[in-house]
């Protein structure tokens, strides 16, 4: 298969799909992960976290990644905000303003907990994570539709996120989308992202380790999400980011 199809950056698609305005950001979907580990209210901790994620609240939208840490010794708090490197300021701080209201609901008193939405994700720990891949928490969302053919779909879904990974490691964002004309007048869209606390090589090592799930789990499947902890992919056969 020749990678000429690949189509990045994405102004060389369609003009009516270069020059949308832009698509909506949806806060409705989400997912939320929580640990069991917990915290005392109005202690030293719950004051570190509320300090933390107000400062990630401010923070995250200026460049679309924010982290940092509060407090000391074990009442010392980790976290980082990161948003889809196609939205704007505004929708990131739309999305991340939503996600820490959540979490801290969903999640109340609970020590660690990550929140996923499609355009932004939130996460906070007591133990430092920042710097580090985590390969323990993901979240899988498959589409319930398939191709006729799930083994030559497969196979393209790996190319063009195999494509933007090789783009995302080494970009100041680590962030790469693009699409990639299959089969008969479809066009797969993708998109690869890391947080941006990790280095080139292990943003590289975490697109790996995600973009390999793909196969086992969404064999055949015509959108799939793959969120982590330290990196996200997603694929779709419609367009779902912006140009």
């Amino acid at each position: 298969m020749s990678c000429s199809r690949l189509l990045i950056p994405l102004y060389l698609l369609s003009i009516s799909l270069l020059f949308q305005l832009g698509l909506a950001i949806d806060l409705d979907s989400y997912s939320i992960y929580c640990s069991q580990s917990s915290f005392l209210a109005g202690g030293p901790y719950n004051k570190n976290l509320n300090n933390l994620v107000r400062y990630l609240d401010s923070k995250t939208p200026l460049t679309g990644f924010g982290s940092g840490s509060q407090g000391l010794g074990q009442n010392r708090t980790y976290g980082l905000a990161l948003c889809r490197g196609d939205i704007n300021s505004r929708d990131c701080k739309a999305c991340v303003d939503q996600a820490s209201n959540e979490i801290q609901k969903v999640c109340k008193l609970k020590k660690e907990a990550i929140a996923w939405y499609d355009v932004c994700m939130l996460k906070y720990s007591n133990l430092s994570f920042l710097g580090k891949i985590d390969n323990k928490n993901w979240y899988f969302e498959e589409s319930t539709n398939f191709w006729s053919n799930p083994g030559y779909f497969n196979k393209e879904v790996i190319q063009i996120l195999s494509t933007l990974q090789k783009e995302a490691y080494v970009s100041p964002k680590m962030y790469a989308a693009g699409a990639l004309e299959i089969g008969n007048s479809t066009t797969l869209y993708g998109l690869v992202q890391c947080t941006r606390d990790l280095s080139s090589a292990n943003c590289n090592i975490c697109l790996e380790e995600a973009i390999g799930a793909v196969t086992p789990y969404f064999h055949g499947s015509v959108g799939g999400k793959i969120w982590g902890g330290s990196c996200n992919v997603r694929y779709e056969i419609y367009p779902f980011f912006n140009a």
